[in-house]
């Protein structure tokens, strides 16, 4: 647990240095904070969501999923524009760091199993022009790598953020 607060925070301070920059005025918002809800029991399912704009087309996204599974991610997402003034779509990659209980049926004991894996994502961004607001609709199939190999196709994940900066 040290570990992922550890991890979370060293993202943010990267991302907030990251935001020093000037950035292009193609960006609708530089950072973004939200929740993203997710329809499947992947890894990182239902999560918080800091997205953080290092260029005008490029964001790192992190997320910090609580519960079991207790995961960090983070990806690394281009965005291009599409027709509609404020809408997006955009593709990535990335990994993260799980935790799942496990319970012995034989002894009872629970243990907690560390999951490393790798994530892609493809969806939709939309920031509104005069709100504050973002939403995202995204597939983020998983393929978890170390402790239980498992692949997640299903990962359809809807996100709200509240949006910084411009």
């Amino acid at each position: 647990m040290k570990k992922s607060v550890f991890a979370l925070l060293i993202i943010a301070g990267t991302c907030s240095a990251a935001s020093a920059q000037d950035y292009p005025q193609g960006t609708a918002y530089k950072t973004a904070l939200g929740v993203r809800l997710s329809s499947s029991a992947a890894m990182i399912n239902n999560s918080v969501s800091f997205k953080q704009f290092i260029s005008d087309k490029t964001a790192i996204e992190a997320y910090f999923s609580f519960g079991d599974p207790l995961a960090l991610g983070a990806m690394l997402e281009f965005h291009k524009p599409l027709a509609p003034a404020g809408l997006r779509y955009y593709y990535g990659v990335g990994g993260y760091l799980g935790f799942v209980k496990t319970t012995n049926p034989a002894t009872q004991k629970t243990t907690t199993d560390p999951n490393i894996g790798a994530q892609g994502v493809i969806g939709l961004d939309y920031k509104f022009s005069n709100v504050p607001l973002n939403l995202s609709l995204d597939w983020k199939p998983e393929l978890n790598i170390v402790s239980d190999i498992n692949f997640e196709p299903a990962a359809i994940g809807f996100t709200a953020r509240f949006t910084f900066g411009k």
